[in-house]
């Protein structure tokens, strides 16, 4: 049963009355846990509303999860019928229906239903709905006690007596199947489905938890756990979706349910995996690869792919909770660029704001934001600002006012506007669900763009209501849900994927030409079409550094793939090896933000002196020479949904070394990257797979499958270079755009491959209407000591440089002719104690090296 509405409005009376919201206005987020312990564990008014507020929250209803069997539930039973519909096969049960929908070859829905009918589907993950998928050709067939549903790619088979599934691959070869299968209790929807012996679990959204999934119990709840050690569950953003990786064999599964549940992957029963769901339909798609690759680019189809960002966003980025008043702001923008450390974008944090009243600046903090904001930009600073969901209860403040004159916010079941205490004190809080809501939403941030803002950060969205637990709204409180009614139990999930979406819309109302950039701490399946993310409040250790890789890694096998720590660590204050190592690690991950909380040490590059300062320095400069190649590398993910930064284990499935590994990891196609994790370790191991690899400081050649020991000082990062690859590099600049790229810097490492190079303005739309190129590099070899590349390039851009620089590494000894379109390169140079070959030309379709 839902809360008594009396005991919420008295309680919150009382947090009004005595002043919570002041209290939490003092700036304790990264300890709340012991702020509270201290300010309100007393036995008087404010212990009483504490504990009444903590009790009332624990008192809702608590998901018991399914036994290790599943007799407690109902199953479909045995196959009484079946009918095809277009698309459709719907099968009649002894006790229900279940209807399995073909929408491409190598995607199948599958749909529960216990009264046997079935709704036109509503889900707000689903970006490319039914009626946009081509109609895919498809046999029904009877097998025996089975019948056969097979496309070109797949085939169905269903089991009659019961009713369960089986997907097998067109050689026959099981790739996923039900146990129990589909079963419900109640509200409460399951199904069991088989772990194959060999096989890999990824993926589920942010999980601080190793990269393997299997083994454990996952929840997928949105919430804010106050800083979480390594272990905790759930966090902030959470995706029902996982991909299973067997002998090479990859598939998909993503349950389109937003309710509370779970996944037990083989913790209960080690050759089984559990979902289950307080409420809402059982309904699935299955994603058959083989590779990992072709998943992901079917998933991102289907629930959408992440627009490209502006250059800049891949830039470095540096904040604060907070950086105030405006003296301080300009102040770290000054030393940025007296210490010479590129740079692209400030954030501002809580404290600009009026009250912590989204959408307003704080006066006597920062009495000019236009002013300021011209004054950044013309240093070449970026600013992103941060918006909260939670809307100050006031009388005199604008939103406030508009939002309940127009009903803008969630409401309890009686029509009163429901709130709760976050930053400002009490807050109201926008029901997204309503376009409406929306619409009034995005054009809320025209102020703050008009005023020279560049980007949103969307914070506090799970939505998070400030509570000794990490508490959110009540489960009676009501949603619009577009028009169709929903309450908090159903909404809550999906609330920071409509508060993204919501800012979107608006940002690119606002500012139609240009690419919108926001971040988000909170969201679910198909979030990655409005925003990227971030790992949130993880803390200061080695141990959090390490957890980094594997949470990057499964949010980008979750569809999510621009993401990035807070480098440095939020929580705990950061020791400058620790920042290094950090900073080393983030020039390779695609959001590269160094962030840290109230009350802690300074964490900026130069806060802990040399060396550490020239550590930090040497790796920002290597994130900005390499920005060509990670914005093709978040090309890739635009136009597929491969990650950005990924798993040995997509490059090589069939290897049984990397499966789970995750303190190494590949950016783009041609580098592999080994942080080092440890305190004052000078070297590591690294596994390097099949395939020939360059170490990129040295130049040795080292060979794969293999474990190597690499020296790893201070100042550098241990990464390899996959031969045959062409890595192109920019000018050091401070700031993307600073100047024109005059010259593209082609580093090409001798062996068989192919490489891209994806360009394009870096801002507008233009993209869209066809303002790119995307050119082509494949490396041959020519005899045992010579190479050629071949150059092919697409689209009408034309970016400003009108040279390359070659720098060719991997010669066995010095070239005997160098030659750039079948003339000869005069100006070519070698270099014997490196090994390494440079030259200059125009560019060039087809270079000789013999």
């Amino acid at each position: 049963m839902p809360p008594n509405e009396n005991a919420i409005a008295k309680l919150i009376s009382g947090v009004r009355t005595l002043g919570l919201g002041k209290a939490l206005q003092a700036g304790v987020y990264p300890l709340r846990r012991r702020y509270y312990e201290a300010k309100f564990s007393d036995t008087g008014a404010h212990g009483s509303v504490l504990r009444g507020l903590a009790g009332l929250f624990a008192a809702q209803p608590k998901l018991q999860w399914p036994p290790a069997t599943p007799h407690a539930f109902t199953l479909l039973g045995d196959v009484l019928s079946y009918r095809r519909e277009g698309q459709n096969v719907t099968l009649r049960c002894a006790n229900g229906a279940l209807q399995v929908n073909v929408l491409a070859a190598d995607l199948l829905r599958v749909r529960l239903s216990p009264s046997g009918e079935f709704a036109a589907p509503h889900s707000y993950a689903i970006a490319k709905p039914d009626e946009e998928w081509a109609p895919a050709p498809f046999t029904l067939a009877e097998t025996g006690q089975a019948i056969e549903l097979r496309t070109e790619r797949l085939t169905c088979r269903i089991s009659r007596h019961p009713c369960r599934l089986e997907f097998v691959d067109a050689q026959g070869h099981r790739i996923h199947a039900d146990t129990a299968g589909a079963a419900w209790r109640g509200t409460q929807v399951a199904r069991w489905a088989a772990l194959e012996p060999a096989e890999h679990v990824y993926g589920l959204g942010e999980k601080a938890f190793p990269l393997e999934r299997r083994g454990r119990s996952y929840e997928m709840w949105n919430r804010d756990p106050q800083g979480y050690p390594p272990g905790t569950d759930p966090i902030y953003l959470n995706i029902p979706f996982y991909v299973g990786l067997q002998h090479g064999q990859a598939y998909g599964v993503f349950y389109d349910n937003t309710y509370h549940s779970r996944f037990d992957v083989g913790k209960a029963n080690p050759d089984e995996l559990v979902f289950h769901a307080e409420g809402g339909e059982l309904c699935y798609y299955l994603f058959y690869g083989p590779s990992l690759a072709t998943v992901l680019e079917r998933y991102t189809e289907l629930t959408g792919r992440m627009p490209l960002p502006p250059l800049w966003a891949l830039g470095y980025q540096q904040s604060r909770w907070s950086y105030y008043p405006e003296a301080r702001v300009r102040e770290i923008a000054d030393l940025f660029r007296q210490h010479c450390i590129p740079c692209d974008v400030l954030h501002l944090d809580i404290h600009y704001m009026d009250g912590y009243r989204c959408f307003t600046w704080d006066p006597r903090r920062f009495p000019d934001p236009p002013g300021m904001l011209r004054s950044l930009h013309a240093q070449g600073f970026k600013v992103v600002a941060m918006i909260d969901c939670g809307i100050k209860a006031d009388k005199h403040y604008p939103v406030c006012v508009q939002g309940l004159a127009q009903g803008m916010f969630c409401t309890y079941p009686d029509g009163r506007p429901a709130g709760g205490p976050v930053w400002p004190g009490e807050c109201y809080f926008p029901d997204f669900t309503n376009p409406r809501v929306r619409a009034w939403w995005g054009e809320l941030y025209a102020p703050l763009l008009e005023a020279g803002v560049d980007g949103v950060w969307n914070d506090m969205n799970e939505p998070t209501v400030i509570g000794p637990q990490g508490d959110t709204l009540p489960d009676c409180v009501r949603h619009n849900w577009d028009g169709q009614g929903a309450d908090h139990r159903r909404a809550h999930n999906v609330y920071g994927l409509e508060m993204t979406r919501a800012s979107v819309e608006g940002l690119q109302k606002l500012r139609p030409d240009e690419r919108p950039f926001l971040f988000t701490r909170s969201g679910w399946a198909g979030v990655q079409r409005y925003a990227t993310a971030w790992t949130a409040d993880n803390q200061s250790t080695w141990e959090h550094l390490k957890l980094t890789m594997a949470m990057v890694l499964g949010s980008g096998l979750s569809g999510l793939a621009f993401t990035g720590p807070d480098v440095g660590g939020f929580e705990g204050g950061a020791q400058g090896e620790l920042l290094v190592r950090w900073t080393q690690m983030g020039t390779f991950l695609p959001f590269f933000r160094n962030h840290t909380a109230l009350l802690n040490p300074s964490q900026e590059p130069w806060a802990f002196g040399e060396p550490y300062l020239s550590c930090s320095r040497s790796a920002i400069e290597l994130r900005y020479r390499l920005l060509p190649y990670l914005y093709t590398a978040v090309w890739q993910c635009a136009q597929s949904g491969l990650p950005i930064v990924r798993p040995l284990a997509m490059a090589c499935p069939e290897d049984p070394q990397v499966g789970a590994l995750d303190d190494e990891f590949l950016c783009g196609d041609a580098l592999l990257v080994a942080p080092v994790c440890e305190a004052g370790a000078t070297a590591r191991k690294v596994y390097l797979p099949m395939g020939e690899w360059f170490d990129f400081w040295t130049d040795e050649r080292l060979s794969g499958p293999n474990t190597v020991s690499v020296s790893a000082p201070p100042e550098r990062i241990p990464f390899f270079v996959r031969a045959g690859a062409v890595v192109p590099h920019w000018p050091l600049m401070q700031y993307t755009g600073e100047r024109p790229v005059d010259v593209l810097t082609l580093h090409v490492y001798v062996g068989e491959y192919q490489s891209w190079l994806y360009e394009d303005d870096g801002h507008s739309l233009a993209y869209r209407r066809g303002e790119w190129r995307v050119t082509r590099f494949e490396c041959q070899r020519q005899g045992q000591h010579g190479l050629i590349v071949r150059r092919q390039v697409e689209g009408p851009y034309r970016p400003a440089y009108t040279r390359c620089e070659w720098i060719i590494h991997g010669l066995s000894q010095a070239p005997q002719r160098v030659l750039a379109n079948g003339q000869a390169v005069v100006n070519a140079a070698w270099d014997e104690g490196a090994r390494v070959l440079r030259f200059e030309t125009a560019p060039a379709d087809r270079i000789d090296v013999a």
